[in-house]
């Protein structure tokens, strides 16, 4: 087990060998459900700026850097700064309701990013979304990991990590066809009207279980309660988490710098329409993407039971056979067999979340999973989602006007491909970090 503070030991997190199996709460399968699709419709109005980029650009006269800086650093800057005290609060008072406020702030938002008129109020109602986004997953994380026991949250979690896939598949497929057809402006109006109404939805199905219920069926005895700064200590002080989260941001700033560039480089220099673009990418992100996060989470729940080591040799092994996929998507010119190496990538990219996200809820105790959770994503966006479409964007600013004008979006995305090897090389560490931890657990057993 990994080294926690004095303050707030950590229980063993899983199932001895002897133990009977846990069932799930009572309307686990139905809560997963609706958690996931508060997921998608989260997912959608973050990927929104993504698929729009074009006409966005077009409408605000914005340059590739300056949408970069708002959709990575200003958004991430404001996801997760505050993600902290939201995940603390969550973790004393109803996750539950949290999520439902939230919903309704980075809705209500999403919809204003369809009633702008420059880039400045552009720029403020994106960064709302992502005040609001930012109490969205962390205390979902919390929520399944207390319907679903030891062995079966890295599937469960899975199962909710099909959001990003679907909300991307439908962001792609309804805002580059409602874009085409009408505005941009509409596209994102008529998703934040959606969201308004999942809060109701939220409220009436996610009841808040009792947290660290499950885990408590194992034996283990309660803790006392586990303070801000303590839970925050723990974290940084962890290697395990610690490196967890520095691999996941690597790799993320691979998927997000990609992600909200995709579109605009499918379009701009593949020559794809905005009609192809709807047809055909929207179904690489919902079957190569989401493909990807169910096998993930399987692979993880299935691994982990024989070795620790599998939540990093997993993404591990995910991103080296990533890696080839993605620049023979960069390079080859003929979209329709570029796309389907964008698929090989998809499948492969997202391997990590699901191992990173069930590591961390398994090392807590249960009254610091959600802020521990939120920490989790503070570091992997900032690095990820902050830096990711930040440099993307001014990279391609540069090799536009040096030399590069009619591909400088594909020289900007060769350019990230180091990060493949250091996300491969942190996960590796961790692998290691991960043996002796279980070795020393095996050693304290005897």
């Amino acid at each position: 087990m990994t080294t926690h503070t004095q303050e707030s030991p950590a229980p063993q997190a899983g199932l001895s060998p002897k133990a009977k199996p846990i069932s799930p709460l009572p309307r686990a399968r139905l809560v997963l459900i609706m958690l996931c699709f508060v997921y998608v419709i989260n997912f959608i109005c973050r990927q929104m700026p993504g698929v729009l980029a074009k006409p966005i650009e077009a409408s605000l006269h914005i340059t590739d850097g300056q949408f970069g800086m708002v959709t990575g650093l200003f958004f991430a800057l404001f996801y997760t700064t505050i993600s902290i005290p939201i995940g603390f609060l969550a973790d004393k008072t109803s996750r539950s309701k949290v999520l439902a406020v939230a919903c309704a702030i980075w809705s209500g938002a999403t919809l204003a990013c369809g009633l702008v008129t420059s880039y400045v109020q552009f720029a403020i109602a994106y960064v709302t979304v992502g005040f609001g986004e930012a109490g969205g997953v962390p205390p979902s994380y919390a929520i399944i990991s207390d319907y679903f026991p030891p062995g079966r949250r890295g599937t469960a979690l899975g199962i909710y990590n099909l959001g990003p896939a679907i909300g991307a598949a439908l962001a792609v497929a309804f805002g580059a066809y409602v874009a085409a057809r009408y505005s941009w402006e509409l596209a994102f109006e008529a998703v934040g009207v959606v969201g308004i109404f999942a809060v109701i939805a939220i409220l009436v199905i996610v009841r808040e279980p009792p947290k660290g219920g499950l885990d408590k069926l194992t034996g283990l005895e309660a803790a006392p309660k586990a303070s801000f700064w303590s839970t925050f200590a723990n974290f940084f002080a962890t290697p395990s988490l610690l490196l967890a989260a520095l691999a996941s941001g690597a790799t993320q700033f691979v998927t997000y710098g990609l992600g909200y560039f995709v579109v605009l480089f499918l379009e701009r220099e593949k020559g794809m329409t905005p009609y192809e673009v709807a047809s055909y990418y929207s179904l690489v992100l919902l079957f190569a993407m989401g493909g990807g996060m169910v096998v993930a989470g399987r692979a993880v729940d299935f691994f982990s039971k024989r070795a620790k080591q599998a939540y990093a040799l997993v993404p591990a092994t995910s991103l080296i056979f990533a890696l080839p996929c993605y620049v023979i998507f960069v390079w080859e010119p003929v979209w329709s067999t570029s796309l389907l190496f964008l698929a090989g990538a998809a499948f492969l990219n997202y391997f990590y979340l699901s191992a990173s996200v069930t590591l961390v809820q398994e090392e807590v105790r249960p009254d610091q999973r959600v802020m521990s959770g939120a920490l989790l994503l503070m570091v992997m966006n900032f690095i990820g989602l902050g830096l990711g479409p930040t440099y993307v964007g001014a990279a391609s600013d540069f090799f536009r006007v040096h030399g590069f004008a009619h591909n400088s979006l594909q020289m900007a995305l060769y350019s990230m491909v180091p990060f493949y090897f250091i996300a491969i090389f942190l996960f590796l560490w961790l692998s290691r970090v991960l043996k002796r931890e279980a070795l020393a657990e095996g050693a304290k057993s005897k």
